[in-house]
């Protein structure tokens, strides 16, 4: 999944380009401790590359004796850039970067493996780094046990059967039947434990609540990786597989079809599948033999997931990364074919590369359906919107004309290379990236709801399944209540029609002198526009409002009686209605233009005075004296909301992030462009001295 995990959550790229990997420190190192042996090896590759950014993988290997915290350090020399980083921590003041480990991942056993991930900058070149340093220990060693030859290598089937397997229903009409579905995420796929992502355990209360919000299919991600013993036999703690059935029975029980699989565990030790072919093999074979034995006479409404997010390290390239994945499918086929029952017939999915909707990873899967010649297949895909768009950076505070054909390219590809070829699509996680109850504010909620509303369009009309990514940011899982009922009514009703909405949904009046008449541009999305309404009371056409066309204009008379006292915030709502759908709030706002203050702090917590004064920010713009980008992201001055810079409403402040700080050049004057809702735009300056930073008005 992209999880939202307890670091930031990551982007999975959808430019990918030359990709480019390296094994470095092929050797074990003795360490100077004499209490403890030293040595590791690390796999650096570049899994995907567009013009000015590229996503990086990182794995470490052991080779020494158990550590329980890890740093590693290595060198760009080609003026690489990290802006972000999942699975671990990093630092990186100028060419060398420090990543160290997350509370979860911090022990590594011997021989063990742990891996991360980053999003990059470059220009130029994207030259590998020369070596790696493990706690201090050049990683320049040799691999603890030779890698398997292929004859030892077991060699997956490509084709489970010769002949179709039985068919009990229409793969199709099953898939058509789960919609809409949600998923149980950060709980049973937890690491190491089903609370220890801070989400209550799941009980039959929370099943309830989400069929009665009307989803017929629920997602259990699940990982396996801290749960069972180790090889040959790799068996599964009795206790776990027991809560697994409990819940799993649950679910069945309310009406539910259900959709369990390996989740973490693809990036925990199923990514290592090109050097460590062999171990990998058993320990995934041996894990879907017991899952399928323990639920081969469990209902059809039971699906099996071969694995969440797969993805490799260490290999040449795509068309590797296509054929490995097509190896680990069909071993998962046959292996939940051959142990009978139910599993003869039940629905399996398989995932694309990264579970990614790219051209060429749906055009692989869709060879490799042809080539394992069973019916009872389907594909699954997932989607996190636009990125820019998603996590707010590089200005696309707005869901435009791009954010929209990122969208509907994403449909119009899975329907035309899978669904239109009789393969049904389940879309097993979407949702924006930076949709989590702790980081408030990072998109404005009505380009949100534009998003769902064309979401929901888009799935129906490309016969679509779709899975929200449900990690207890969406639901208040203790309270059972939508964290934001405005958006659940947006996505709850595009699961059977259309709503219109408009180009904004605020608008800012200042709070003194004479208010004019405002226009929005209504998006009917195939509805007709009905009215205003004011809570209960009816705006009166004509005298309040008129609509010309697509646009709808607020008098100038009623913009000053909805502005009321003029204070400071949202003075009033009022709700376009439309012929279906939902109603579009329009908030009118009172504002001043912010004041900033001047500053001194340090680079680990500088926040500067703000007053906000009913306005809110959208986006903040880095430069230096010379024009040139200053920050993260030298492709863009725009940069992060929330990973570079927060607003605290509350507090009447503006936190500048260490992660900003960190890429911005020491003694070197930086002009911050700070954007607000209301178009006003205020410029503010800051230099880093070291470890200090001082902050200007001018």
């Amino acid at each position: 999944m992209l999880q939202f995990r307890p670091q930031s959550a990551r982007w999975k790229p959808v430019l990918a380009a030359g990709i480019a990997a390296v094994t470095v420190a092929t050797g074990l190192v003795a360490g100077a401790s004499a209490y403890a042996a030293a040595g590791c090896r690390v796999n650096y590759a570049v899994q995907a590359q567009w013009p000015g950014g590229f996503t990086g993988n990182v794995e470490i290997t052991n080779l020494g004796d158990p550590i329980s915290g890890w740093s590693l350090v290595w060198t760009f020399g080609s003026g690489q850039r990290i802006g972000q980083m999942w699975n671990a921590s990093y630092t990186q003041p100028a060419a060398v970067v420090t990543a160290t480990n997350m509370s979860y991942n911090a022990a590594i056993p011997a021989n063990g493996k742990v891996s991360f991930g980053f999003n990059g900058s470059w220009s130029g070149s994207n030259a590998v780094p020369a070596s790696f340093t493990l706690n201090g220990v050049t990683c320049t060693g040799s691999p603890a046990t030779p890698s398997p030859t292929q004859s030892a290598t077991p060699s997956p089937s490509t084709s489970p059967s010769q002949s179709p397997s039985p068919q009990p229903n229409d793969p199709m009409q099953i898939v058509v039947a789960m919609q809409p579905g949600t998923n149980i995420g950060n709980t049973l796929d937890a690491i190491p434990d089903e609370t220890s992502w801070g989400n209550p355990p799941i009980n039959q209360a929370l099943l309830d609540h989400l069929r009665a919000q009307g989803f017929k299919s629920v997602r259990l991600p699940i990982t396996w990786s801290n749960h069972h013993g180790p090889g040959p036999g790799y068996a599964i703690d009795a206790a776990w597989l027991s809560r697994i059935r409990q819940v799993v029975d649950w679910a069945l029980a309310d009406g539910f079809y259900v959709m369990i699989n390996l989740h973490h565990d693809s990036w925990q030790w199923i990514n290592t599948y090109p050097t460590d072919r062999a171990s990998v093999l058993a320990r995934y074979n041996a894990l879907w033999t017991q899952i399928a034995t323990a639920f081969r006479g469990h209902s059809p409404k039971l699906l099996f997931e071969s694995i969440n997010e797969p993805q490799f390290t260490g290999t040449s390239g795509d068309e590797q990364n296509y054929q490995l994945l097509n190896e680990l499918n069909a071993e998962f086929v046959r292996i939940v074919r051959g142990t009978g029952g139910g599993n003869a017939s039940r629905l399996l999915v398989l995932p694309t590369l990264f579970t990614n909707a790219d051209q060429g990873r749906l055009d692989a899967l869709r060879t490799a359906f042809a080539q394992l010649n069973d019916r009872n297949l389907a594909a699954t895909i997932h989607f996190y919107g636009f990125w820019p768009f998603s996590v707010n950076n590089s200005g696309f505070t707005r869901y435009n004309a791009e954010v929209e054909q990122d969208l509907v390219g994403t449909f119009e590809r899975a329907a035309n290379t899978l669904v239109a070829n009789g393969i049904p699509v389940i879309l097993g996680e979407y949702l924006l990236l930076s949709l989590d109850y702790t980081r408030p504010g990072i998109i404005e909620q009505g380009e949100v709801l534009k998003f769902f509303e064309a979401f929901g369009y888009q799935a129906r009309t490309k016969r679509i399944t779709t899975m929200l990514w449900e990690a207890g940011t969406v639901l208040n899982r203790q309270e059972l209540r939508w964290r934001e009922p405005e958006l659940m009514a947006q996505v709850t009703s595009s699961w059977t029609t259309r709503s219109g909405t408009a180009s904004a949904d605020q608008i800012y009046v200042p709070r003194t002198g004479a208010i004019a008449a405002r226009a929005l541009t209504l998006n009917l999305n195939g509805t007709t526009f009905q009215g205003l309404r004011q809570g209960s009371t009816d705006l009166v056409s004509g005298r309040d409002y008129t609509v010309s066309g697509n646009t709808l204009t607020l008098t100038a008379a009623a913009m000053t009686r909805l502005a009321g006292n003029r204070a400071a915030g949202v003075n009033t709502n009022i709700q376009a209605r439309f012929s279906q759908g939902v109603p579009w709030r329009i908030s009118i706002i009172s504002y001043d233009p912010p004041v900033l203050s001047n500053a001194t702090g340090t680079t680990s917590g500088f926040t500067l005075p703000a007053q906000f004064r009913g306005d809110q920010l959208a986006t903040m713009e880095a430069k230096y004296a010379d024009g040139s980008v200053a920050g993260p992201y030298n492709w863009t001055s725009f940069k992060e909301f929330w990973t570079h810079f927060q607003p605290d409403y509350n507090a009447g402040t503006i936190i500048m992030k260490p992660e900003f700080f960190n890429e911005v050049n020491d003694g070197a004057r930086v002009t911050l462009t700070f954007h607000f809702w209301s178009g006003t735009q205020i410029t503010y300056f800051v230099t880093k001295s070291g470890s200090s930073v001082t902050g200007t008005t001018s």
